[in-house]
Order: C-alpha cells, then sequence, then structure tokens
C-alpha cells in the first residue's frame, strides 16, 4: 500500500467544507430516529467517506471530527462526559478510515463503518446498558441496537455510491491538485 502525501489547501479545505455541509443537510432527512440516539438518514455519511476516499484518511478523519461537533451541537443525547466521545468525535472520526482504501471504495466505506459500529458498541455497552430489556445483555442489546441502524446506513451509503458516478464525480468536480 503506497502512502500518499495530503495536501491541506484552501482546495481541500472549501471541497471538504461543502462536503461536510452537504452531510449536515443529509442527517436532516432522517429516515428514523431512535429515542436513545441514534439515525438511520438518507445517506448522510456519503460526503465524509468521500473527502476520505478523495483526500485521504488525515483529512477524512479531521472532517468526521468536525461533523461530530456539528452533531452534538443539533442532535445531543448526553449520559456522561466519556459516552460524548464515544458518541460524537470519535464514531464520524473512523469515517476518515475510508481512506486506507482509495483503491475500493466498498470496502474503504465497510472499514468506515466497522470503525463507527466499534465506537457506538462500546458506547452501548457502557452507558446505554440499562436500555436493555429485562433478561437481555447489554451487549446483545449494543449489538443488535447500534448492528441495525449502522447497517441500514451502510447499506443506504453503498447503494447510493453504486448509482452515482463517484469515479466521474472524483475526477472531475473534485480535480487533483496541480
Amino acid at each position: 500500500m503506497r502512502v500518499r502525501h495530503e495536501a491541506f489547501d484552501t482546495h481541500t479545505l472549501v471541497t471538504s467544507a461543502l462536503l461536510l455541509g452537504l452531510s449536515v443537510v443529509l442527517h436532516q432527512l432522517q429516515l428514523f430516529h431512535f429515542p436513545q440516539g441514534g439515525s438511520v438518514t438518507a445517506g448522510a455519511m456519503l460526503p465524509l467517506i468521500l473527502i476520505a476516499y478523495r483526500f485521504g484518511m488525515g483529512t477524512g478523519v479531521l472532517a468526521g471530527f468536525v461533523y461530530g461537533m456539528i452533531n452534538i451541537v443539533q442532535d445531543p443525547f448526553i449520559l456522561h462526559p466519556v459516552q460524548v466521545l464515544f458518541d460524537y468525535p470519535l464514531p464520524f472520526m473512523a469515517m476518515g478510515l475510508a481512506g486506507l482504501c482509495r483503491d475500493n471504495l466498498y470496502l474503504g466505506s465497510a472499514l468506515a463503518f466497522g470503525g463507527r459500529f466499534l465506537c457506538h458498541f462500546i458506547s452501548g455497552v457502557v452507558f446505554f446498558g440499562s436500555y436493555a430489556p429485562e433478561g437481555m445483555s447489554p451487549v446483545w442489546y449494543s449489538l443488535i441496537f447500534n448492528g441495525s441502524f449502522l447497517l441500514t446506513e451502510f447499506v443506504i451509503c453503498c447503494i447510493v455510491l453504486k448509482i452515482l458516478p463517484v469515479k466521474r464525480l472524483v475526477d472531475n468536480i473534485l480535480p487533483t491538485h496541480s
């Protein structure tokens, strides 16, 4: 795997900001919102994946952090300061992992959603285990709860990736640096 140098210039900043704005707008198009947090959206993570795909993991992680901070302002569900880390900045920073597999967008997306799932899963076990139905393990509860909405989000992103001409979009709308 070849490591690519990431340039953080005006082009990268402006393009990332526009894609972040698109993520925020898509987050508002919620198909379903769970009472304890978590939602299924119209592909809100796709622009974050595209940032990581186009500009690399470092820029993707930074964009995910910014998105997490915006998300906590828009849709907070806070039980504990450590829970905030595992439900807001860290899972969205994990979306930057898509930049590790820039040759395979679907594998990169799976890796990104896997990292996001891990963060939400830990938060679910540690902080939301008390919401588990009587007799159900907090581990199973977190696995089912977080797995259901994140798997649905992942499938939606993959469908949109399949429909969109991503390669042409990245090559033409997000041109490389000269």
